[in-house]
């Protein structure tokens, strides 16, 4: 079955939004009114809204780090994934997490990094040699 997914969470300025998901992350913008914007974050759609943003903390524990929950992110192949590590390094990003391998050598093995948007949604993106390893054990 192929699908996409769609997220719609709550971020307060529309113009801010814009600059973030389409100038720094690059995503292309869909539809929009006056109190919510649509972006094609890759290949899935993400629809901002106008409100409160979800409260987080960090309280996942992976590995040896506490990352914030709730979050959401995406998986990219390791190509992409430094490329858009790349992007994000460059736009002085404030990571939660760098960009960084994690279970080296381990089933999943995976490049992770986790940043907020400026409305403070975490976000992580994984980076791997091969995506059909995500659900390795």
């Amino acid at each position: 079955m192929n699908s996409l997914f769609h997220f719609a969470f709550n971020v307060t300025d529309l113009d801010q939004t814009r600059a973030f998901y389409g100038g720094v992350l690059g995503c292309r913008e869909g539809r929009s009114t006056a109190t919510w914007v649509d972006f094609d974050f890759f290949g899935h759609q993400l629809s901002m809204h106008l409100g409160e943003p979800f409260k987080t903390a960090p309280t996942g524990h992976v590995g040896e780090h506490l990352v914030p929950m709730p979050h959401f992110g995406l998986v990219l192949a390791l190509p992409d994934w430094q490329a858009l590590a790349k992007r994000l390094t460059e736009a002085r990003i404030d990571f939660i997490l760098p960009p960084q391998l994690r279970f080296a050598g381990q089933p999943g093995e995976q490049w992770t990094l986790f940043f907020c948007d400026p409305f403070g949604n975490p976000i992580e993106v994984k980076g791997l040699a091969s995506l059909a390893s995500l659900y390795a054990s």
